[in-house]
């Protein structure tokens, strides 16, 4: 699965990716102009203070005149508040559009995350993309409101303030300048260190996440098997490798701090140095060289707030980068540039020389399914039978499009699935997985999920939901402290595997497709209970064309025809009697499923 990826070196650089945001902040650039030009605003309003103090020492504090003196300081206070004024507009202007842009670059990378083929999640983390979706975005949000326009408006700053300081003498303002060049310098080599650890430091993060996850999901494995202190341990060792990392960060940020405090300390102390000379020579009046160091006052905040604002920016371009790496991966799955219909779905299933592997599996000998040709009548239901390691579960993601053929192709009434919509596709063709997921909502939205269709509350939707309900034999629903408003809990947790199975065979039964395909969706049940869920099953099935993988002879019992697999290939195909009289391979599955099942029952009785 994916997880650290280091920087390399053909990235693009900081601005080109920093400007990968534009179409996502397009719609509120003007706020965002405005909330700048209020930030240079005041920046201008606080330069033109020494200007003012200049004039007052010079005429009110040499005249003595209390009056000029009043008029002097009343206008240093307007200039003061208006400046505060703009400071205040340029949060209002730029905090609502952020927090735009990041709404809009968390749903469309949600919406990406939910396009993305079922490969793509199987290599990537899932810490890994949660981190990216809440924190990296996140800081998106915070350095546009904050990072972005003060870097911009301090640079100017520093520009305008630095040649204004060349007004009251060109000595003074040459020191000045000088003494500021090793910044850009020391910005330059900060960046090739600092960006790398921001990267690696957020990578981490994402991996600390992903463990944080496994570990809560898996609590009841660790529990069991008494390996907490394991999964501290490796816990504990990834979070010291993200502290060394931020520790590492913090030291080229104290580097580059170093550097911003001392250089315009000592430019102040040559300056006075040099300013205290001229005035003896004559060349500079006093009331010059206080204002000249009234302004260079002003100017120091933004020449100390750029080591800030450039590490925030570069933790902005990793967070970017981080998040474009999602946005640029390639959709494989999506829906055909000239879709065809079905108006009339009949449930016709064929596999027509069907090959696959996985992407990683490159040096796999031959294909995981190798050459599958599999006809499944309209109405018919067809069980998949072979031992672990066939492919039984990979053919069933292929009806569905979870997975494309490699080579073949699969047709649902003689159209190929990669020329239907994904959304017609999907509602022609529904799936029950052994792995039975739920979602943290009521038992009521996890059945009727695929049934948008339907008005939510209708007498529609509750008649199909408690048919669907019936069918799964999932009547436990009504003891539930709420009925079926309960809120199941994360992941269905809360809930015994047979309780989830149940629900998850009643979402696929309420959805209605015209093709059915059941991954082993009753491994979890108990004996008189898959009884009465098959006899149930039957009645549903006989106008439904299911492929159903089956791991008990029992659930092979459902079925008009048998498949069996072997080896990625299906070697028979007939009645469960007929194969049991000619295929001595297909005898060996089934008395492996039955050995299997008598060891489930074992338990069953001992518990």
């Amino acid at each position: 699965m994916t997880s650290t990826a280091a920087p390399h070196d053909g990235r693009l650089s900081t601005p080109r990716a920093l400007a990968r945001l534009i179409p996502f902040a397009k719609p509120v650039i003007p706020r965002l102009t405005l909330g700048a030009v209020s930030a240079l605003v005041a920046s201008l309003l606080a330069l033109s203070i020494p200007l003012v103090l200049e004039v007052i020492v010079r005429g009110p504090i040499s005249s003595g005149d209390p009056a000029q003196l009043v008029w002097g300081s009343a206008l240093i206070l307007v200039l003061g508040l208006l400046e505060a004024l703009m400071v205040w507009l340029r949060r209002w202007f730029v905090l609502g559009p952020a927090t735009k842009v990041e709404y809009d670059i968390r749903k469309g990378f949600y919406a990406r995350l939910q396009r993305l083929p079922v490969s793509f999640h199987d290599r990537w983390q899932s810490g890994q993309l949660l981190s990216r979706m809440m924190q990296d975005i996140s800081m998106l949000r915070r350095w546009m409101a904050f990072g972005l326009v003060l870097l911009v408006v301090n640079v100017l700053t520093i520009a305008v303030g630095t040649v204004l300081l060349f007004r009251w003498h060109w000595l003074l303002g040459t020191i000045f300048l000088v003494c500021s060049l090793p910044l850009w310098y020391t910005g330059y080599r900060f960046e090739k260190t600092y960006g790398t650890l921001a990267r690696q430091s957020q990578d981490q993060a994402g991996d600390l996440a992903t463990s944080v996850e496994e570990s809560v999901h898996g609590i009841r494995v660790l529990k069991a098997f008494g390996r907490g202190k394991h999964a501290l341990h490796k816990f504990t060792e990834q979070a010291e490798s993200l502290r060394q990392t931020e520790l590492r960060k913090a030291r080229a940020i104290g580097v580059i701090w170093f550097w911003l405090v001392l250089l315009p300390d000592m430019a102040f102390a040559l300056c006075l140095g040099a300013g205290i000379y001229l005035v003896q020579l004559g060349q500079l009046q006093v009331a010059e060289l206080i204002a000249f160091f009234a302004m260079a006052t002003v100017l120091r905040w933004p020449m100390e707030s750029i080591g800030f604002l450039f590490s925030f920016t570069l933790d902005a371009r990793t967070a970017t980068d981080r998040i474009f790496e999602v946005f640029d991966e390639e959709n494989t799955i999506i829906d055909p540039a000239q879709p065809a219909t079905i108006d009339r779905p009949r449930g016709e299933l064929v596999f027509e020389g069907v090959h696959f592997r996985y992407q990683d599996a490159a040096t796999q000998e031959r294909d995981l399914l190798d050459g599958i040709d599999l006809v499944l009548r309209p109405g018919e239901t067809m069980a998949l039978v072979g031992l672990t390691g066939s492919g039984k579960t990979t053919l069933t993601t292929l009806p569905s499009r979870l997975y494309d053929v490699t080579g073949g192709r699969v047709t649902l009434d003689g159209v190929d699935v990669r020329d239907l919509t994904l959304r017609e596709l999907r509602t022609h063709v529904g799936m029950a997985f052994e792995d039975a997921t739920l979602f943290s909502q009521t038992v009521r939205d996890n059945v009727l999920l695929g049934r948008e269709d339907l008005e939510p509350g209708s007498p529609e939707a509750e008649a199909v939901m408690r048919e669907a309900l019936q069918v799964a034999q999932a009547q436990f629903v009504d003891d539930l402290p709420n009925g079926v408003d309960t809120v199941i809990g994360e992941e269905g947790l809360s809930l015994s595997g047979g309780q989830r199975q149940r629900l998850a065979l009643a979402r696929a039964v309420a959805a209605r497709p015209s093709v059915l395909v059941l991954d082993d969706p009753l491994s979890a049940l108990d004996v008189d209970t898959e009884a009465l869920v098959e006899d149930a099953l039957r009645e549903v099935l006989h106008a439904t064309t299911a492929l159903v993988v089956a791991h008990r002879p029992s659930t092979v019992t459902l079925a008009d025809r048998v498949a069996l697999l072997e080896s990625g290939r299906i070697t028979a195909v007939g009645t469960h009697s007929e194969l049991l009289r000619d295929s001595e391979h297909y005898r060996h599955v089934i008395s492996s499923l039955e050995d299997e099942q008598a060891r489930m029952r074992e338990r069953e009785v001992n518990l």
